[in-house]
């Protein structure tokens, strides 16, 4: 026999004999046993042994052509020992091949396959064993794809509903949908959070909050005496349960039967004391799987809620809605200083029609989740135009596939505006100049020679005569930080050249200046690069 600690069945999803019976290229006919629609079978499996209890392991359609029958019928109690020992050993059901050996199956055989239990086929001459075995692994190989297809599905539905606005009840609902029953989570100190589904009864829903006790770490919570709930052990019968030993770590998952309800309990968030129940009537094999990415989808979602994260960005709206300033609430979000960044997505494939959003996938990139995560910032706001990232100080946000980035000087909050105005310069600097990121300049240069009172007053006043025009300043900056190109100056701005044109020739009239004096465009890009000029 082997080793008990293999799996007892394949891991492939047993097929209900009742499909089998009813392939009619097969013509198989049950004329024994129960006819009950919950019998399975896990494998076919041939044999012409007197005795073959010591080659079967279980679940097995048994095909024999009768070949080790003494005489042409069996004699005596034969076939009573030889049903018993497929019965003892796990067999599902008996197939009797009419030949070559005999020609109609042995009365005594349906005799004791009746008494015992045992359903028994009729297995006609035109259908061989190994067609049987064929169709066999056939149906379990639909019933596989059917089942993988059903867990792809459930996963989809799952992460969907992760991402609503109150994911942790989406998720329980998904959850009892999916698997037919009854979804739970406990926290830290024992108690119901929340739950969905068809509650099962008294005794079934007791049974499962003292199974989540045995998944809790230690020192999440008290532990309440348990009846007989426990951890599944891999050195016991199948579906048995025992207490965990005093000092040995709770298992992540525990396994459990009351009252004809299939019970499980999974820890969420290692450490923090969540707990998630699943009861249902019926476990089919995919369960398991839909449970366990359930589970981890609520430890996120309650890890995050435990470490302060996610209650701290809420608390920061929360005090900017209601009136405090940005420096009040930047050390909820942990750091002191920030880059704010710009970013657009490139432009979409060739032949591709229609706008494309900022917050859909790029061409070869990624979409803007993925963007955050990638630049190390869940601080994202998206817009028709531009998706801007605020990022900590101490991150060095690198180019990013699919999209170009413009990315300020570090800031503290009250110079966030300040930040928010270099990230949209720069960026428009990297559409012109073609480059995948472009970094607002913040090198100590001459005007840190100049007191900065005296530098900011003097860009005010020289620049005075387009000042309440914000069309003719941004155009002067960008076209002078490109060297007086016009059509990248155009590109920076989506404007025609010609339209830069005019703003430029408007800028040296008003200002009374000769634009192609080198000494007067230095001069010009001081006072631009002063902070009372954005």
């Amino acid at each position: 026999m082997p080793d008990a600690s293999s799996p007892a069945v394949p891991p492939t999803p047993p097929i209900p004999l009742s499909a089998l019976l009813a392939r009619e290229d097969l013509a198989l006919r049950q004329i024994a046993g129960p006819a009950d629609p919950g019998i399975v079978i896990h494998w076919a499996h041939t044999s012409e042994m007197a005795d073959p209890y010591p080659y079967l392991l279980g679940g097995e359609l048994l095909l024999t052509a009768g070949v080790h029958v003494p005489g042409p019928a069996g004699s005596g109690g034969y076939f009573d020992e030889y049903v018993s020992r497929i019965v003892a050993a796990g067999g599902a059901a008996l197939g009797f091949g009419l030949a070559p050996v005999h020609d109609t199956v042995p009365r005594t055989l349906v005799a004791a396959c009746d008494a015992q239990g045992l359903p028994l086929l009729e297995v006609p001459p035109q259908t061989t064993f190994s067609g049987v075995a064929r169709a066999v692994w056939q149906l379990m190989a639909q019933a596989r794809l059917a089942e993988l297809r059903r867990v792809t599905e459930a996963q989809q539905s799952l992460a969907a509903a992760a991402s609503r606005p109150d994911p942790v009840p989406s998720v329980l609902r998904q959850l009892a949908q999916r698997v037919g029953g009854w979804s739970v989570l406990y926290g830290p100190d024992g108690s119901r959070t929340a739950a969905a589904g068809r509650e099962p009864g008294p005794e079934a829903r007791a049974a499962m909050a003292e199974l989540a006790q045995v998944v809790r770490p230690a020192g999440a919570a008290p532990r309440p005496p348990s009846r007989s709930a426990a951890a599944e052990q891999p050195d016991g019968p199948a579906g048995a349960v025992r207490p965990q030993p005093a000092g040995r770590p709770a298992p992540s998952s525990a396994a459990d039967t009351v009252a004809g309800t299939h019970l499980a309990a999974y820890a969420l968030a290692p450490g923090q004391g969540f707990v998630l129940g699943v009861a249902s009537l019926q476990r089919d094999t995919g369960d398991h799987t839909i449970a366990s990415v359930a589970a981890v989808l609520l430890s996120l979602l309650t890890g995050e809620h435990r470490s302060g994260t996610g209650a701290a960005r809420s608390s920061a709206l929360v005090r900017l809605l209601l009136g405090a300033a940005p420096e009040e609430v930047a050390p909820l979000l942990g750091t002191e200083r920030w880059l704010v960044v710009h970013a657009h997505p490139d432009a979409p494939p060739a032949g591709a029609t229609g706008p494309r959003p900022a917050g859909t996938d790029p061409h070869g990139g990624m979409p803007v989740s993925a963007l955050g995560a990638a630049l190390g910032s869940t601080l994202i706001d998206v817009s028709e135009r531009v998706v801007r990232v605020l990022v900590p100080a101490d991150r060095e946000p690198a180019p990013q596939p699919g999209w170009t980035l413009g990315v300020s000087a570090p800031a503290a909050p009250h110079d966030w505006p300040s930040a928010d105005a270099q990230a949209a310069r720069a960026l428009a600097r990297a559409h012109a100049t073609r480059a995948a990121l472009v970094r607002h300049g913040n090198r100590h240069g001459l005007a840190d020679l100049v007191p900065h009172e005296e530098a900011e007053a003097h860009a005010r006043a020289l620049l005075a005569p387009i000042d309440t025009t914000p069309a003719l300043t941004e155009t002067l900056r960008t076209w002078l930080s490109l060297h007086g190109s016009w059509d990248r100056t155009a590109v920076a701005l989506s404007v025609h050249r010609n339209t830069v044109r005019q703003r430029i020739a408007r800028c040296a009239t008003l200002l009374n200046a000769n634009l192609d004096d080198p000494d007067i465009r230095m001069e010009l890009w001081f006072a631009l690069k002063q902070p009372g000029q954005g």
